[in-house]
């Protein structure tokens, strides 16, 4: 009697916000999935179809095949280098204690009370003819640097987008693991480094795999860094559907695109379950 009392309290807490999440989220997205049916016109701009060919052109048209790619490759480097400086700053916080791991976590999320467009203009300061980089190469005798435009420009402004992210995700994964494993393996004789990738890293692996999902979603759907640090003619999925709607109104493609770039969330999402045992599902 008394699980079912705690069932029906359950649903009556979560039923309102499932009802919210339908109307406000499934119910854009089943119109969205009809518009990518739909097909284009230059006067009428959209009508009413059920064809595949908006999905059927991005997949057969080369150009947005290595758009598709880029991104994907972008994605991966960006990944890679959120938990390669991610793992060490996340893991030396959690060994922290007291007022100053509460200052570093403060200086670690800093970056987000600034928003991204903010951030990556000044990244263009950075990175453009006459920046930082730029005088710095002059005063070693390099020569130009101009490094505005460019996929390592975009990477870099991503991961500094992100990385406070995988360090978060991260430091809440390594406070959950019991610090007397480590005692206890230092009490054996095992060196720091040997605790870390024979203890911590194994029980940290799902955890681990959640920030990399996270920010490789986050970099499959970045918009303001691409476009302002890729400029035109560095092409993401992201940019690429902004252009699709903005400049040539074409509705039903950008809609496919879209699903294109959810499609993609929903495989990580479900590779992430996978990868998870139940135990740290619960």
């Amino acid at each position: 009697m008394g699980e079912r009392r705690q069932a029906g309290v359950a649903l009556s807490l979560l039923g309102p916000a499932s009802l919210m999440m339908m109307l406000m989220l499934l119910a854009p997205l089943c119109f969205l999935a009809r518009d990518s049916l739909n097909r284009y016109d230059p006067n009428e701009l959209m009508i009413a179809a059920l064809t595949p060919a908006n999905y059927l052109r991005f997949f057969a048209d080369p150009f947005y095949w290595n758009v598709l790619v880029t991104t994907i490759r972008v994605a991966i480097i960006v990944t890679l280098m959120c938990l390669t400086l991610g793992l060490p700053m996340a893991w030396r916080l959690a060994g922290f204690a007291g007022r100053w791991k509460s200052a570093l976590v403060v200086l670690t999320v800093l970056p987000l009370f600034i928003g991204s467009t903010t951030r990556t203009a000044g990244w263009m300061i950075l990175f453009a003819r006459g920046g930082m980089i730029d005088i710095v190469a002059h005063s070693f005798g390099l020569g130009s640097v101009n490094l505005i435009y460019s996929e390592p420009a975009v990477i870099a402004g991503i991961v500094a987008i992100n990385l406070p992210f995988t360090v978060l995700t991260l430091l809440s994964v390594f406070e959950g693991i019991d610090p007397r494993l480590t005692e206890a393996a230092a009490s054996m004789g095992a060196a720091p480094s040997r605790a870390f990738w024979r203890i911590v890293f194994p029980l940290s692996l799902p955890g681990i795999a959640i920030a990399a999902v996270l920010c490789f979603i986050l970099c499959m759907n970045a918009f303001a860094t691409p476009l302002l640090l890729g400029g035109p003619r560095f092409q993401m999925m992201a940019p690429l559907l902004y252009w699709a709607v903005n400049n040539d109104n074409n509705w039903p493609f950008a809609a496919a695109i879209a699903f294109i770039l959810m499609g993609t969330t929903l495989g990580l999402t479900g590779l992430a379950n996978m990868l998870i045992p139940g135990r740290y599902r619960s």
